[in-house]
């Protein structure tokens, strides 16, 4: 095994890490118990980031992978990784809104936003998963070249 296959793989644990984190924070609240919501949404938040730092640093310092797959396949995968990234990048921004209004204390708005940004951020884990099934189970790809080598032209 090699690096090109651990971060993914370490990546998308934290992501589904965090995922599981929410449905747990999301039964908490439902039951009412805030402090317990409070620790595990604030735990999901962490493996975020922790997830987040874990796929910068490959594709800034490794790289990506390209598809592997079938060429008649591609334009198909090319359109979920889209809608992926979309998706990932809304629940980012809505996770960080969702957890300031809660460590704010604005219980209203947080309840509304929290409702929205959990459901984004499963279909963001699964849709996530799915793309590290296609690309380094299904069809492992090629890996391009380091974000620094490409700026730098190295």
């Amino acid at each position: 095994m090699d690096w090109y296959f651990i971060f993914p793989t370490v990546s998308t644990t934290f992501i589904v890490i965090s995922a599981v984190l929410v449905a747990i924070g999301w039964g908490l609240i439902i039951k009412g118990k805030r402090a317990a919501h409070k620790i595990v949404m604030i735990w999901a938040a962490v493996a975020a980031v922790i997830f987040f730092i874990i796929y910068s640093s490959r594709t800034i310092f490794i790289g990506n992978t390209s598809w592997g797959g079938p060429d008649e396949l591609k334009p198909y995968y090319q359109v979920f990784l889209i809608f992926h990234i979309v998706l990932a990048t809304v629940a980012a921004v809505f996770g960080i809104t969702t957890l300031t209004l809660g460590l704010k204390e604005k219980y209203s708005k947080h309840r509304k936003w929290g409702r929205v940004t959990s459901i984004i951020w499963f279909f963001t884990a699964i849709t996530g998963v799915a793309v590290y099934t296609l690309l380094y189970l299904l069809y492992p790809g090629g890996h391009t070249q380091p974000v620094w080598k490409v700026i730098f032209g190295m």
